[in-house]
C-alpha cells in the first residue's frame, strides 16, 4: 500500500468514526452549528476556528485537538464544512 493510499484509508476511517458519532447523537450537529454561528459572527479568523474546535470539544462527544496543528484531515474538513454552512446561511439574509 502506498503512502497516499494509507493516508486516504486513515481519513476515511476517521470520517466513518465521526459519522457514527453523529448518527448516535444527532444533537452534535445542531450544537456545532450554534457554536459556529456564534464564533463566526465576528469573522472566520484562525482564532475563531480554534475557539469553535475547543467549544465543540468541551460541549459534545466530538474531540478536536486544541492546537490547530494537531487537527486531523477529518477535523479540518468538519470545521471547514461548518464555516461554509454558516457563510451560506448568512448569504441568504
Amino acid at each position: 500500500m502506498s503512502a497516499s493510499e494509507i493516508q486516504k484509508s486513515r481519513v476515511i476511517n476517521e470520517l466513518r468514526g465521526f459519522i457514527r458519532k453523529l448518527l448516535q447523537d444527532p444533537n452534535i450537529l445542531e450544537q456545532s452549528l450554534v457554536i459556529a454561528r456564534q464564533q463566526l459572527s465576528e469573522g472566520s479568523s484562525p482564532a475563531a476556528m480554534a475557539r469553535i474546535a475547543n467549544e465543540i470539544s468541551d460541549t459534545t462527544s466530538v474531540h478536536i485537538p486544541e492546537d490547530p496543528a494537531e487537527h486531523s484531515e477529518a477535523d479540518k474538513l468538519f470545521l471547514e464544512l461548518l464555516k461554509e454552512v454558516v457563510q451560506e446561511e448568512q448569504a441568504l439574509y
